[in-house]
């Protein structure tokens, strides 16, 4: 005589295989990224805080320094004046292009939720730079800026205006912000996203009892708009920050190596290679001064972004 199977046994087994079959999946999923993070990401970056400790004869490692290389890079006067040089350059850029990328992305972004005439093309158009490659915009916005037959040039001669034809990378007065005009015109579509994500977030329901209190726009925007996507600012402001240290892409094809002219437009990306792998004028690759540059920029922008985030996340308001 046959009897019904325990269903109270069967069950744990059926989902212990298909708890299993999952884990197995999200195991498949997450190692190779992690592996490629760990191999890509974790491993310099450990390696270079290990470098940067060690005396380097080429590719040969020396003797331990402790801390000699990071005060070479500080204080000896063949680096350091180049290195606050550098620095200054990146704060010259991190300042402008918080005022000219990300004032005009939230303008954009105000002007495209407001859906004005050709807003749907204009949000493909205002993004279209974003996914272009660094390398092309880099070497299409070196040729606009060529002093004889540049696009540049020759327009503000069709336009009468012979005076402001320059070399526009290769004046000190020029160079770096022509390298900020060209960031600020590649870069400018992603905060007008981020922006206009946060502002679709709004409550139509809000804005309608506001507008009762106050025909002002610009009251409306003060205070009631921006402290709401606030959240999307915090994204923007840091990620900008860390993207203005770390600047190294449009400098490197635009001016070169050096930061031409005379070091008006070098940042400390282009130091840090020329230092760490030797450059035209200076073969000589010094991997653990290099490092030590390397080390110091990662432990500032680390904790000035950790800072500034905790700082701004105290006045976000969530809708």
């Amino acid at each position: 005589m046959s009897t019904a199977p325990d269903l109270t046994t069967i069950a744990p087994r059926r989902s212990g295989l298909r708890l299993t079959g999952r884990g197995m999946w999200i195991t498949f999923l997450l190692v190779p990224p992690m592996a490629v993070m760990g191999l890509f990401v974790i491993y310099p970056i450990l390696s270079a805080f290990a470098y940067a400790f060690f005396d380097w004869n080429g590719l040969r490692r020396g003797d331990f320094v402790g801390l000699q290389n990071f005060a070479t890079i500080l204080f000896d006067p063949v680096y350091s004046g180049t290195l606050w040089n550098a620095f200054r350059n990146n704060i010259i850029v991190f300042v402008a292009l918080m005022v000219i990328q990300n004032g005009l992305g939230f303008v954009l972004a105000y002007c495209l939720w407001r859906e004005l005439p050709g807003a749907r093309f204009h949000r493909v158009a205002v993004f279209l730079p974003v996914v272009l490659s660094t390398v092309i915009i880099g070497y299409l916005w070196k040729l606009f800026f060529h002093p004889i037959f540049g696009v540049v040039n020759q327009l503000l001669k069709s336009v009468g205006l012979d005076a402001l034809a320059q070399p526009w990378l290769g004046q000190a007065e020029t160079a770096l912000p022509a390298l900020i005009f060209v960031n600020a015109w590649a870069w400018v579509g992603f905060p007008t996203l981020v922006f206009l994500a946060g502002l679709q977030r709004i409550p139509s329901e809000l804005l309608d009892a506001a507008r009762m209190e106050t025909d002002s726009e610009v009251t409306l925007i003060r205070k009631i708009i921006w402290p709401l996507i606030a959240p999307s600012a915090t994204i923007v402001f840091v990620l900008l920050f860390i993207g203005a240290f770390n600047f190294f892409e449009l400098p490197y094809i635009m001016v070169g190596l050096e930061g031409s002219p005379y070091g008006s437009s070098d940042v400390l990306g282009l130091m840090f290679y020329r230092t760490a792998f030797g450059n035209v004028s200076s073969a000589t690759q010094q991997f653990g001064l290099g490092s030590a540059l390397a080390v110091l920029m990662f432990l500032f922008i680390a904790v000035f972004a950790t800072i500034w985030t905790m700082h701004l996340r105290k006045r976000e308001i969530e809708v």
